[in-house]
């Protein structure tokens, strides 16, 4: 790396990178290649690049980075703001097994914020924080589009849906023993650097991962059922522990009628704001 692209922090020059040892930084070389190839502009194989390097380390070293923004012709600043950007790179290393809570609003509702709870007590990590036999990282993460099964854990970024304190809590103990665990659904679980190789665009060599699906569940689909001109029954929700029903076509309420739902005509404030009571919105020529 010329002196020109040698970055400076607070004033001072930055310690050069540790270099691959000759054999690695070969393969990695030759992988990268096959993965700029793929790109008219070879800046853009940054993220599949980062997804390779963290494949060897298990994280995105400073080592990685540097490799990266030699091979792609940018600074290791340009390079260093996409991986801390995206949760995906991990900064330091990390588990074999990387387990994420979705803690965003309906899985937290559902279960979700009660489970991390329950695996940062049982394991003793907080939020990013590895088992000392460095086998289970553990972490809150975002929607990962799966809200139909709330709550989710994630592992590797393979679902487990429709997960409880204790289907969680015996789902990382069985990781840890090096038990085999399945997915709810989607290919089988892998390692975390397998997982980051493939995320690179490298074939998937899982048995069974071409056959492998993990599609949205029905409550994620209505909006394309519809659009394809199907008759959707609406249904009726029941209370927690009984099972709901279809509503079938005579049941639905007719034109006029007066509803029971709450959230069918404006209501009165002050139950929920005593020191700002209001009546209901006037309707438009009042």
């Amino acid at each position: 790396m010329t002196e020109a692209r040698q970055e400076v922090s607070l004033g001072m020059p930055q310690l050069p990178a540790p270099a691959y040892p000759a054999e690695v930084r070969a393969r990695l070389e030759a992988d990268a290649k096959e993965v700029i190839a793929r790109y008219p502009d070879s800046r853009s194989a940054l993220l599949p690049l980062l997804h390779l390097v963290q494949s060897e380390e298990g994280y995105v070293s400073r080592t990685g980075m540097a490799l990266c923004a030699e091979l792609l012709g940018l600074t290791t600043a340009e390079v260093t703001a996409v991986a801390t950007f995206y949760t995906m790179y991990r900064r330091r290393p990390s588990g074999d097994y990387q387990v994420g809570v979705c803690t965003n609003t309906l899985c937290a509702v559902m279960g979700g914020d009660a489970i991390f709870d329950r695996l940062k007590q049982h394991l003793g990590l907080g939020n990013n924080e590895t088992t000392e036999d460095g086998k289970v990282t553990l972490e809150h993460i975002e929607c990962n589009a799966a809200c139909d099964f709330a709550p989710v854990v994630m592992v590797n970024w393979e679902f487990f849906d429709n997960q409880t304190p204790e289907s969680a809590t015996q789902l990382v103990d069985d990781l840890i023993a090096g038990r085999t665990v399945e997915p709810t659904r989607g290919a089988p679980l892998c390692s975390y650097k397998e997982t980051a190789r493939i995320l690179a665009g490298f074939p998937d060599q899982r048995p069974g991962a071409v056959e492998a699906t993990g599609g949205a569940g029905p409550a994620s689909l209505v909006g394309l059922r519809l659009a394809k001109g199907e008759e959707l029954h609406p249904k009726v929700v029941a209370p927690r522990g009984e099972s709901a029903r279809s509503e079938a076509p005579q049941d639905r309420p007719q034109p006029g009628a007066q509803h029971l739902s709450s959230h069918d005509a404006p209501q009165q404030t002050s139950a929920s704001d005593p020191d700002h009571p209001a009546g209901p919105a006037a309707e438009e020529g009042e």
